[in-house]
């Protein structure tokens, strides 16, 4: 323990950080100790002899003892996964005793509707109830009961009973039920409502014991008839069992044949009974105790039930009685039978009647508006492979006959798998947020508006050029893409799973034409889905929206577009705030583009030129002979008044001869430049206007002052000031 050393007055000190800066002191102190004996004596310097260096080798030990743990556990849990039987020189895998015992194990509360342990116990009581059903009335009846065979008959009365008491005291009391609108599966109210019900009171009175009044009157199957009165569990079993089949018609039928056979069944007992009654062989209405007794008398009882005929008369009244109550009960049973069994069979073919029916009327159409045979083909087709591989024409209405909950649960399980593999619906993972995918409820609300669409052999799905409106998801079947220049090779073949036009329901990038024809390749089951159902969806999902945008445009750039022309440069400048120049419409450029070396423009502007061109000419000529006729009346006029200043001048004049001359000269030579001017103003007609930096051009366009000439172009120049 180290002491404090006193600190002066004036500082205050930690003494938690005092105690810590000690106890570093004190550990280099002792490190340095330990570098000391180091140096002084190098065998423990050395690293091979160093102890210190070693303990983080010692720790891998224990992960051995674990492996070996590990191993253990391992071949323990081996014996328990393999387990194999061996017959007939071969090996079986079985699942052991425990999954058989976990299986088995009777829950506390039984589902009647889904549990099918359940109803393979209804099985086993049902065979119970037709063993009692069958055989009590042949035991009371005919002569099968002896005493030495009553301990099998006995054997088999005990096993029936069993069953009989374990349904009324183990599963029924554990069957939930239905409480305005709950499922009740409390062990103490199941109790209550089975102690309640009718079902409970014929379970008891079918179990009573009466076999015990054998002690006095002797065993008699009599005494059991209380057992056929179980029959809510026969009926129950049926229902059941209808429930979970898939072909529940051919039960039916058999049930409704096997009510038949019973009949039959207690009319020969009967008729046993009666014949042993009038005495067997008095009369010939009764059985003469010929042949097989429950043969003969069954024989009859078909006969007479059926109402053949051809039987002996009846002799007494009581056989008279007997036979006219087996021809009504008969007439009635029987009767009642074949109506069963027309309507069993009736439901059984409803959905093939409705199938031939509708191709009936197809048909019928067809033939009053004389379509063509090979048309006619193919609507048959159609309705034979639509039939055959969905068992339907329209799935939809059965669908619609249901919630849209359920529709929903059966539409997630047959087309969730395809549709989550679009690209452009994938959904997101686990939750229904629009992060990485689409909302996935979106998804599920898309299921329920798809189509599914038959195509036949060679139909075209959609063709290159036309509007793509929807999208196609592959159900069954294959589907080729068909491109090259005559649209005849196969690009590419689509199989079932595929989707292709999903970038057409956005219309993103110019995408919403078809690029190539798409054919059926044999029968192809598509799934469609059009532009406007999604459109009606995205009102409700405006992140999904935005997010199948943006996925659209990535797509459609990973896809990539149709070959593009060479690339445009950036406009620089002022030039990139109006954008870029649309292309010039083909008409236009067919009027504006090279004839040889000149435009159309420029041969339609020769052309109007060649016909202006001599009103020109005319004018010209006009303001020429003007000109002429305003130089000749000036000349003219020069000439008068040469002539009176001539007449004027004094007689002096003529002493001077040069001097007359003279003022004559500028006269007489100003007549020469008057005729020199015609050939330059010839000129100047001739030669092209030329505008000086000082003139202005003026061009403008006024209506022809008459109806039908258009307009006037006119072209003035203008001095500027």
């Amino acid at each position: 323990h180290s002491t404090q050393k006193p600190t002066p007055s004036g500082v205050q000190t930690n003494e938690y950080v005092d105690a810590q800066l000690q106890e570093i002191v004190k550990k280099m102190r002792e490190r340095a100790a330990v570098y000391k004996e180091k140096l002084k004596d190098p065998v423990l310097s050395s690293p091979e002899g160093s102890p210190t260096a070693s303990p983080a080798k010692k720790p891998p030990p224990p992960p051995k003892e674990e492996k070996k743990e590990e191993k253990k556990e391992d071949a323990e849990a081996k014996p328990e996964e393999d387990h194999y039987c061996d017959m007939l020189c071969c090996k079986f895998k079985k699942p052991p005793l425990k999954k058989y015992l976990e299986y088995m194990k009777l829950p506390e509360s039984i589902d009647s509707y889904t549990d099918r342990r359940y109803i393979l116990w209804l099985l086993l009581v049902t065979i119970a109830y037709n063993w009692n059903c069958w055989f009590i009335p042949l035991r009371f009846v005919f002569p099968y009961q002896t005493p030495s065979n009553l301990v099998y008959w006995f054997a088999m009365d005990i096993l029936c009973d069993i069953c009989y008491l374990c349904d009324l005291l183990v599963f029924q009391p554990r069957v939930q039920f239905l409480q305005g609108g709950d499922i009740i599966s409390d062990k103490v109210e199941m109790k209550k409502f089975y102690h309640s019900s009718m079902k409970f009171r014929l379970d008891v009175i079918s179990i009573l014991p009466f076999e015990v009044l054998a002690i006095f009157f002797g065993f008699n199957p009599a005494f059991r008839a209380n057992r056929m009165l179980k029959h809510n569990t026969f009926f129950e079993f049926n229902d059941r069992l209808e429930a979970v089949m898939d072909k529940a018609y051919i039960y039916r039928v058999i049930r409704t044949t096997g009510y038949l056979l019973f009949i039959l069944h207690i009319n020969a007992c009967l008729y046993y009974w009666a014949s042993d009654y009038e005495g067997l062989g008095s009369t010939r209405w009764v059985y003469d105790g010929e042949g097989n007794m429950y043969l003969r008398c069954y024989y009859w009882a078909v006969r007479t039930l059926i109402t053949i005929g051809g039987l002996p008369e009846p002799q007494t009244l009581f056989e008279i009685v007997f036979q006219l109550l087996n021809y009504f009960s008969g007439v009635f049973v029987f009767s009642s039978l074949i109506g069963q069994m027309r309507d069993v069979i009736g439901a059984a073919t409803a959905g093939q009647n409705y199938y031939r029916s509708c191709m009936d009327n197809t048909v019928s159409y067809m033939n009053t508006y004389s379509i063509p045979r090979l048309v006619q083909n193919r609507v048959r087709t159609w309705y034979e492979y639509t039939w055959d591989s969905q068992g339907m024409l329209d799935e939809s209405e059965l669908l619609e006959q249901m919630p849209t909950k359920m529709q929903l649960a059966i539409a997630i399980d047959v087309n969730f798998a395809i549709v989550n593999k679009v690209d452009l619906f994938k959904a997101s993972s686990f939750t229904g947020e629009c992060r990485n995918g689409c909302d996935t409820q979106m998804i599920y609300d898309m299921l329920l508006r798809l189509k599914s669409i038959v195509y036949l052999p060679g139909d075209f799905v959609c063709k290159k050029g036309e509007i793509g409106r929807e999208m196609y998801i592959i159900k069954q079947g294959e589907v080729q893409v068909l491109g090259g220049p005559d649209g005849t090779k196969v690009l590419v073949t689509l199989r079932a799973g595929a989707v292709f036009g999903e970038i057409s329901l956005l219309a993103a990038g110019g995408g919403n034409r078809r690029t190539a024809n798409v054919v059926a390749h044999g029968f192809a089951n598509l799934f469609i889905l059009d532009k406007k159902t999604l459109n009606e969806i995205l009102v409700h999902y405006p992140d999904s929206e935005k997010l199948l945008m943006k996925k659209a445009k990535v797509l459609l750039k990973q896809k990539g577009k149709p070959a593009p022309g060479p690339p445009v440069q950036e406009p620089r400048g002022l030039a990139g705030f109006f954008g870029q120049k649309k292309e010039t419409p083909k008409l236009f450029k067919a009027m504006a583009g090279l004839r040889g070396k000149e435009s159309l423009f420029k041969v339609m502007k020769r052309q109007d030129d060649t016909q202006v061109m001599p009103q020109k000419l005319e004018k010209q000529k006009q303001r020429k002979s003007k000109e002429r006729k305003i130089l000749k009346e000036s000349k003219d006029k020069i000439d008068f008044t040469k002539t009176l200043r001539a007449s004027e001048l004094p007689p002096k004049a003529e002493n001077k001869p040069e001097q007359e001359k003279k003022p004559v000269e500028p006269a007489a030579s100003s007549a020469p430049p008057a005729q020199k001017e015609e050939p330059n103003a010839d000129a100047k007609a001739k030669s092209p206007a030329v505008l000086n930096k000082k003139d202005s051009l003026v061009i403008s366009m006024s209506p022809s002052p008459r109806a039908g000439e258009g307009e006037i172009l006119t072209v003035e120049v203008k001095e500027k000031k």
